[in-house]
């Protein structure tokens, strides 16, 4: 079997591509939990908490800011200043927890349809030596009349 066959095998079967699928699915999906908790969670914190409390810029400098850039954390960021950045520590962590649930819920509701599956019994494919034994036997008995 050449190299390209066995590939073309390889790449082709099920498993292969539900996990390309899956992976894809996943980063869309990550991206979408990202925006939840940055656009939609993170502003009801931040108004719970009393105000304007902007997450991505709650932040510890450590030593001492390059001269001539701003005090945000972008600014900061770009100029290799050393910090502490909590606030986009705690956004992460949101995104972590609810991502997580999310791919929880999906496997619980996933196993449970497996083992509803797993439940329901297969008709078997051929009858019994038993049931053999006894059509003949009804057969021949038919015969006789």
């Amino acid at each position: 079997m050449s190299m390209v066959q066995e590939f073309k095998e390889f790449a082709l079967k099920g498993n292969v591509m539900d996990l390309a699928v899956g992976v894809i699915i996943g980063a869309a999906f990550g991206k979408i939990t990202t925006s939840l908790v940055e656009d939609v969670i993170m502003p009801i914190i931040s108004f719970i908490m009393g105000g304007k409390i902007d997450f991505k810029n709650m932040y510890i400098l450590l030593g001492e800011a390059p001269a001539g850039v701003a005090n945000n954390y972008d600014a900061l960021k770009a100029a290799g200043a050393p910090m502490l950045a909590y606030g986009n520590f705690v956004t992460v962590v949101i995104n972590f927890i609810i991502l997580a649930f999310i791919i929880f819920m999906m496997v619980k509701g996933m196993n449970k349809l497996r083992k509803s599956e797993e439940a329901a019994p297969e008709a078997p494919a051929e009858p019994s030596e038993e049931v053999l034994l006894l059509r003949e036997i009804s057969a021949k008995l038919g015969e006789r009349k």
